[in-house]
């Protein structure tokens, strides 16, 4: 199914590479979590969905007025795997599963920590799905769904 599904996805995208999907996608990982963990709202809406913003938004809203701030760490992504492909019309939605390791530490309004540790990554398992209209030029794809394992 995630063959067929990518054969789909590059005929009605002649640009589409699976492996430089895969480096964005690395990257997209990447990026969203270090603007959540920052609260950075702006760079959030220009990479997810209304409802993936929407979620991220409102985690952000809790931690601010709980006055807790996060200081965390992406250690490693150990492993990138589509977990499933298709075009549904226009859109192709890729599912990717991450795997990778972080160090997270949650601290109160007074700086003091609260949970976590940043000695200790914890390994974290993730299937995030892109989106992107195969019709349109930009390149670029929107998260569109998070799960964790």
């Amino acid at each position: 199914a995630i063959e067929k599904g990518l054969r789909e996805i590059s005929a009605a995208d002649r640009r589409f590479d699976l492996l430089s999907f895969l480096e964005g996608a690395k990257g997209a990982y990447e990026m969203v979590l270090e603007a959540f963990w920052r609260g950075d709202r702006e760079e959030l809406r220009e990479l997810c969905d209304d409802s993936v913003y929407a979620s991220f938004a409102a985690a952000i809203d809790a931690r601010e007025e709980a006055g807790e701030t996060l200081e965390n760490r992406l250690v490693r992504i150990e492993d990138t795997t589509v977990h499933s492909a298709f075009l549904e019309g226009r859109t192709a939605r890729i599912a990717v599963r991450f795997v990778a390791d972080i160090a997270a530490v949650t601290r109160d309004k007074n700086g003091n920590m609260i949970a976590g540790s940043l000695d200790d990554a914890i390994e974290s398992r993730d299937i995030w799905t892109f989106a992107r209209d195969t019709g349109s030029n930009a390149p670029d794809w929107l998260l569109v769904e998070t799960d964790a394992l």
